[in-house]
């Protein structure tokens, strides 16, 4: 699971900050935000992936609103292809069932194999909700239901930060991620498989709730979660296995691990764990499909750093690959000038012979 390390792009480039480029800043950040609240409350939380994208952007252009235009059009440049690359992904899901009947009762049984001994010989998402269900929204539901929003912000929010600091290291992130995708794609095609409330609608359990976001009712918020809602009924029902809101989870906490300090390791595996409490406890996956898609992980980051490593070892052996420039500029370093001398940064050198001047 080790990732291949990037050469390290170039010092950045970009002109000083303006004396007052923190007030700017904390003032359009400010606006992003009300903007963001109001968009919430008045249309729904950002999980459409192109209507996230364009709060990110936003709030890349806010945060960096000292920069020229050009740097953020480098935003959209790099993105507009995996924004499209979403919307496929989500659109062809709804034809991974094929109109056959989905698997269910095998992923039943491997949840109770595992579990049985110690929820009464029940799946662990009945054993959950009998114990933690009430009529009333208590605050366990609202912690899920902020936890089930983040898979749709997260790791699109934590590859805009990238971007942002290091383009090779946001190349690499994106190569792994949509070889997830896109295993978790076929499988829908190749395994279509049903959650707990699909199984219990169609009388294979017992009475499931599908409560992933109840928790909005807490504030008032009937409106917080309505593309939410929305997205769950026209979703397909059959991809459940595996767990991408899980193997998402645990992709960026992986992805980012080696370069956090041990001590806050638990913080960061605290939230696949989260993740996979509230898609239990909500009726939207088997411990099974989690267990898949963690596995997943493992073999992405196993299956795309061979490629990489294989790729480098034949650049190593083609010097003319090798010699191509690589595109290193930072994002929002400014094109550089017309003299490519690199000498020309720092003036000429100290022996350099002086030219006459109608030369």
């Amino acid at each position: 699971m080790a990732v291949v390390t990037d050469p390290q792009p170039p010092a950045r480039t970009d002109p000083p900050a303006s004396p007052d480029g923190g007030r700017r800043r904390g003032v359009a950040m400010t606006i992003w935000a009300v903007a963001f609240v109001a968009a919430w409350l008045g249309i729904g939380l950002p999980t459409d992936p192109a209507y996230a994208f364009v709060w990110i952007w936003a709030g890349t252009i806010a945060w960096n609103s000292d920069r020229p235009w050009r740097s953020h059009l480098r935003f959209a440049r790099d993105w507009v292809p995996v924004v499209l690359l979403l919307a496929a992904y989500n659109l062809s899901r709804g034809f991974a069932d094929n109109g056959a009947t989905p698997h269910a009762m095998e992923l039943i049984v491997a949840d109770r194999f595992m579990f049985g001994w110690a929820t009464g010989g029940e799946v662990p998402t009945i054993w959950l909700q009998e114990h933690l269900y009430r009529p009333q929204v208590q605050w366990w539901d609202i912690a899920a239901s902020w936890v089930y929003f983040s898979h749709f912000v997260v790791a699109l929010a934590a590859a805009a930060v990238l971007w942002l600091r290091d383009r090779h290291r946001w190349a690499a992130y994106m190569r792994r991620w949509g070889f997830l995708c896109a295993a978790g794609l076929a499988t829908y095609f190749i395994y279509p498989a049903a959650p707990p409330w699909w199984a219990a609608q169609n009388g294979l359990l017992t009475e499931v709730l599908r409560i992933s976001t109840r928790g909005w009712k807490a504030f008032g918020m009937h409106g917080a979660g309505n593309l939410l809602n929305a997205g769950q009924i026209a979703s397909n029902p059959v991809a459940a296995m595996p767990s991408l809101h899980t193997a998402w989870a645990l992709f960026v906490v992986v992805f980012f691990l080696r370069t956090t300090r041990r001590r806050w390791w638990p913080l960061l595996f605290a939230y696949p764990l989260a993740m996979t409490f509230t898609l239990v406890y909500s009726g939207e996956h088997y411990v099974i499909d989690v267990l898949v898609g963690w596995a997943y992980v493992g073999l992405t980051f196993l299956v795309v750093g061979l490629a990489e490593r294989a790729w480098a070892a034949w650049r190593a052996k083609h010097p003319k690959a090798r010699a191509e420039p690589a595109d290193t500029e930072p994002p929002g370093a400014e094109p550089p000038g017309p003299t490519t001398d690199p000498d020309s940064v720092a003036g000429p050198p100290a022996t350099a012979p002086a030219v006459p001047a109608d030369r």
